[in-house]
């Protein structure tokens, strides 16, 4: 059945070979095993279902956590002729009673539905009277209470096991750790369930990472190349997301606020757009994300850390789904860490899982501050390896310098045992400057032995500092006091001088001269870019136009008709045939008979212009200005 695996993604999906591990799992799931995969996101884990669902008898059931992302990959399966169809509260009564005949007669090849929906007793009853080819459950780690992104309609996902034995069943997600990939097995009752877990590495994203100084002055300077490109910013409040989606518009950028705060209408309405028109930046909190499958993402912003590792690579993934060359950028400062740690501190949740979430977040922490090549230290975390350094991210383009930072660290230490342990980073740093405030003076502290010790470092450098000592275990900001600052166990060794710290140097802040942002790309950037040859540049600009068109008459986002990646080919190899056509990525046999003969004569007509312009110049013909 392989062999009719791969027929289908040449004739239906565009593609002459599998990538990665999709084979293996496809193999799998034709045989009838179990499967748990983890792939990152855009390594193309929905073809590891969505194949042994068109070949097995029956139909395919995909439990999907989000409307938005059942509705998009339907509305690409569709384009590909695939018959596939989500059930969800948009649809209207006599259309959700429509698809369920389609599904009682077995003329679906793929149905998606919520996993509340799935576990009514109505639907799994309607699913017992039908074949069903293969389970997938997409966004496995949703499952774990451990992971990043829980979600409690998934915990009575495991009565598939009972209802449904002999129907394989297959978990997919792009971010679990072992602890949460032992909770998928065991909570979906996967037993004996084969694992394939592929590579976490995303070689199109550059990972950069900068202390915060300016958060916003920081973002405008990374996006000042950025004008016309799909992006994502997140930031961790709604206040602040509303004032940068601001700002970014007075800056000439199409840039639309996300968060839990606004209406059901506000945020569909920013979330298609993003979806359907190019260039859209959409300024977030963690509620905007998940299931987005626009390909063409080309960067994604944190200008406040998120919580864990795994969030951080679940959003960053969002960018270069497409494969082609993006980034994620993030800055972060001390006042970061210690919300982070206090939100924490505060949950309700128990001791178990708060001792868990301190982990990651240090885990983060620690990543932030690593002074070698920050993706092999990204996938180590993952159990995963990389033979050498990257060479695409900020420390292997700009090593960082580090110091002995043990004296200063050891003043530290002693000014936040000398005063007490009751005060916060800012009238500490006070204190090792010597100022002269009223805090200071009311609590008698400039009689202090440390008093003015520290007075030859700014304030910015005592803040870089403190949050790298933090971040290496050696102080705690107490949620319940407010933030003060108190020693750890580890603190006393290094007092001693029985250990030392190093410490990274963070570069100056820049400013940009004018002059400056008009010059050429440095190299860095011009590993990313993205341009067409400028003699291309009209028949890209006249395919995109076409595509769009084509979109629009048929209600869908642009890059369900094709992907950046399969026009850029087309320019490329300039088919002249539906059979040279056909042979381009990205194109089947459905899109072929769809689409091809439009996009075959804007490429006829361009040849005859180019043909025609040669001729006139060879002849000495001028155009009349």
């Amino acid at each position: 059945m392989i062999d009719r695996a791969q027929e289908l993604l040449r004739s239906v999906y565009g593609y002459t070979d599998f990538r990665g591990r999709q084979e293996e799992v496809v193999s799998a799931a034709l045989a009838g095993r179990d499967a748990v995969v983890l792939m990152p996101t855009g390594g193309g884990k929905s073809l590891c279902y969505q194949l042994p669902a068109m070949i097995r008898p029956g139909v395919g059931l995909v439990v999907s956590p989000l409307i938005a992302l059942m509705q998009d990959q339907v509305s690409a399966l569709k384009q590909f002729g695939v018959r596939a169809e989500f059930l969800n509260s948009t649809l209207s009564w006599p259309a959700q009673c429509a698809i369920l005949d389609a599904l009682a007669s077995q003329e679906l090849d793929l149905l998606y539905l919520a996993p509340e929906r799935l576990l009514q007793e109505e639907m799994l009853d309607r699913l017992g009277r039908v074949d069903l080819a293969i389970i997938a459950i997409d966004e496995a780690h949703c499952v774990s209470q451990w992971g990043h992104d829980f979600r409690q309609d998934y915990l009575g996902l495991n009565v598939l096991a009972e209802r449904f034995p002999d129907v394989p069943r297959m978990a997919l997600t792009a971010t679990a750790d072992r602890l949460t990939r032992r909770e998928i097995l065991s909570r979906l009752e996967l037993n004996g369930a084969e694992q394939f877990i592929s590579g976490f590495d995303r070689p199109n994203i550059r990972y950069t990472v900068r202390a915060k100084a300016s958060a916003n002055a920081q973002l405008f300077a990374f996006l000042r190349k950025r004008q016309g490109q799909a992006g994502i910013v997140y930031a961790m409040t709604r206040k602040k997301v509303e004032a940068l989606a601001e700002s970014l518009t007075e800056r000439g950028f199409t840039a639309l606020p996300y968060h839990a705060g606004l209406s059901t209408k506000t945020r569909n309405t920013h979330q298609a757009r993003f979806q359907y028109e190019d260039g859209v930046v959409v300024v977030a909190t963690i509620a905007f994300g998940m299931g987005i499958d626009k390909p063409d993402v080309r960067f994604v912003a944190h200008v406040d850390l998120p919580k864990s590792v795994e969030a951080y690579y679940q959003e960053t993934g969002r960018a270069g789904r497409d494969g082609e060359p993006s980034e994620a950028w993030m800055v972060y400062g001390l006042q970061d860490v210690v919300r982070l740690r206090q939100l924490v501190d505060q949950s309700e949740a128990d001791e178990e899982h708060k001792r868990i979430e301190r982990m990651k977040l240090d885990a983060l922490l620690g990543w932030c501050e690593v002074t070698a090549c920050r993706r092999r230290a990204l996938l180590e975390y993952f159990g995963d390896s990389l033979a050498d350094d990257c060479g695409n991210c900020d420390i292997c383009l700009s090593p960082p310098k580090t110091w002995d930072g043990t004296v200063e660290a050891q003043k530290l230490l002693s000014c936040v045992y000398r005063t007490g342990q009751r005060f916060g980073a800012a009238h500490v740093i006070d204190v090792l400057r010597g100022n002269d405030t009223e805090k200071v003076r009311r609590n008698r502290h400039e009689r202090l032995s440390t008093f003015g010790i520290g007075d030859d470092r700014s304030p910015a450098q005592w803040r870089s500092i403190l949050r790298q000592v933090m971040v290496q275990g050696h102080l705690h900001s107490d949620a319940e006091r407010f933030g003060a600052l108190r020693l750890t166990s580890r603190s006393r060794p290094l007092l001693r001088g029985e250990e030392q710290i190093r410490l990274r140097e963070d570069p100056p802040a820049k400013r940009v001269s004018k002059a400056a942002r008009s010059t050429s790309a440095t190299k860095a950037d011009r590993v990313l870019s993205l341009e067409v040859p400028t003699v291309d540049q009209p028949l890209w600009e006249a395919f995109r136009e076409l595509r769009t068109r084509l979109a629009r008459e048929a209600s869908v986002p642009p890059y369900v008709i094709f992907h950046d990646a399969t026009l850029r080919e087309m320019v490329r190899l300039r088919p002249s045939s539906p059979s040279e056509f056909l042979a381009v990525q990205g194109v089947g046999k459905t899109k072929l008979e769809r689409y091809g003969e439009a996009f075959l004569k804007v490429l006829r007509e361009h040849e005859d212009c180019s043909i025609s312009a040669d001729f006139g110049q060879k002849q000495g013909f001028h155009s009349v200005p």
